[in-house]
């Protein structure tokens, strides 16, 4: 069975969900996985989105953070903490089973201003995920790893390297836990399709920066072994992007046979 999954940072669903639902019913992806929903759950558009014919499983924060996954196929066996920080109140963690797929869609922390409490807790929230992606790993099934990191993984992924290499975002402590992340085996699906420079998936409202191109990608999707055998396609869509009311990023999909 063909599956397609896609990864979308919609900066507030219920500003967005106009656009998100054109978007689901051109692209038909069979799970979206959402960011940045910026709603508690009593608050997410969940009558909508199961009217037009989807499951849905959201970990939300009021006004904040919060992340979502929507599926053609049932959605078994939510989990919705990032273990490891107990005192960790903000929702950017939500995993699931779909189609014999284990889905996360994620939400890691901007980091910014660096070095500072925020960049700490950044990278302390990446040493969970990788914990938790050690774990998931040892099942030895389909995983995808789909999200907002947050994180431009080399100079080829940021429009202005050089302007942009103290941000948290590009800083060689954020790139070398997304390589460690990487090395436990698995495949970034973009860059596995497409070694070509200057392709983004976020562009700031401020200053110009979608009418210039000048974007960064920090939208990915990881595969373990098991679904990466089975990659057959992944791109960025641009197209939402330049609708009215848009979100800053764009979704990023993946296809597996």
């Amino acid at each position: 069975m063909t599956i397609r999954i896609a990864t979308w940072n919609v900066n507030s669903v219920n500003a967005r969900l106009t656009n998100v639902m054109e978007w689901l019913a051109d692209a038909k992806p069979d799970v979206l996985g959402l960011q940045e929903i910026k709603c508690p759950d009593d608050k997410f558009p969940r009558l909508e989105f199961e009217a037009a014919g989807w499951r849905v499983a959201v970990h939300g924060q009021k006004s904040y953070n919060g992340v979502a996954i929507l599926a053609r196929h049932p959605i078994d066996n939510v989990v919705t903490e990032l273990a490891g920080d107990p005192a960790d109140e903000q929702a950017r963690w939500i995993e699931a089973d779909i189609a014999g797929i284990r889905v996360v869609s994620l939400y890691l922390p901007n980091g910014n201003p660096a070095p500072g409490e925020k960049f700490t807790y950044k990278l302390g929230w990446m040493r969970r995920m990788i914990d938790r992606a050690q774990e998931l790993l040892a099942e030895g099934r389909p995983l995808v790893l789909a999200g907002d990191y947050n994180i431009c993984p080399t100079a080829a992924d940021v429009y202005d390297p050089e302007g942009w290499k103290a941000d948290a975002l590009c800083r060689p402590e954020s790139r070398a836990l997304y390589r460690e992340l990487c090395h436990l085996g698995l495949t970034e699906a973009f860059r596995a399709l497409h070694p070509e420079p200057g392709r983004y998936s976020f562009w700031d409202y401020q200053g110009g920066a979608w009418p210039r191109g000048e974007g960064l990608r920090i939208d990915h999707l990881l595969l373990s072994p098991q679904a990466a055998d089975r990659l057959v396609a992944c791109d960025i869509d641009k197209a939402p992007r330049g609708k009215d009311k848009a979100s800053d990023h764009t979704p990023v999909w993946v296809e597996l046979a």
